[in-house]
């Protein structure tokens, strides 16, 4: 059993919720090429091959995990050191999150590490990387003035996955339904 880095479980907002989000990302992220607009639930995930055997597993544990509406509204970041920061939009309500997130890991309890930070497992959707602590207060006031909050049901996760080269782009390949 191992984990690789191209491999997730992730919550996806609709693609057409997406617009105001990729607008952001296309001026303030990096990765916008490599990751679709996302919530990181388990990362490193294992490898796809054995999707088969997991979708099983999840489905199970997911029948149990009611669907319930997130809503991105307020942008934050965390600090990195040395005027490094990355942005993103808080998922309301983080409790529900962390809930899910806590059941699923039960499943696979060695693909921890998004909860091994300082501060444990933080839902968030990233938009940015900002260098400077200034050019970032000021990003994000521009930014929090600026826009409509998104909401969207969550009623599934997905497994992601990508090829191993440098430019290969992340792919939706299962998902898992909450309680129908």
């Amino acid at each position: 059993m191992s984990k690789v880095y191209t491999s997730a479980v992730v919550i996806i907002p609709p693609e057409e919720k997406w617009a105001p989000i990729q607008e952001i990302r296309e001026k303030y992220d990096r990765q916008i090429n490599r990751w679709m607009p996302h919530i990181t639930l388990l990362y490193p995930f294992r490898p796809e091959d054995e999707y088969p055997t997991l979708e099983k597993d999840f489905s199970n544990k997911c029948k149990s995990i009611k669907p319930f509406e997130i809503h991105l509204e307020q942008f934050n970041y965390f600090n990195h050191g040395k005027q490094r920061y990355t942005l993103w939009l808080n998922p309301e309500p983080v409790e529900l999150v962390n809930n899910l997130q806590a059941i699923i890991i039960e499943i696979i309890p060695d693909c921890n590490d998004v909860n091994k930070y300082k501060h444990g497992f933080r839902p968030h959707l990233s938009v940015g990387q900002i260098q400077g602590k200034n050019n970032l207060l000021n990003i994000m006031k521009n930014l929090q003035d600026n826009w409509n909050e998104i909401h969207f049901l969550l009623n599934e996760i997905f497994f992601i996955s990508r090829e191993k080269s440098k430019t290969s782009k992340f792919e939706i390949k299962k998902r898992i339904q909450l309680q129908e």
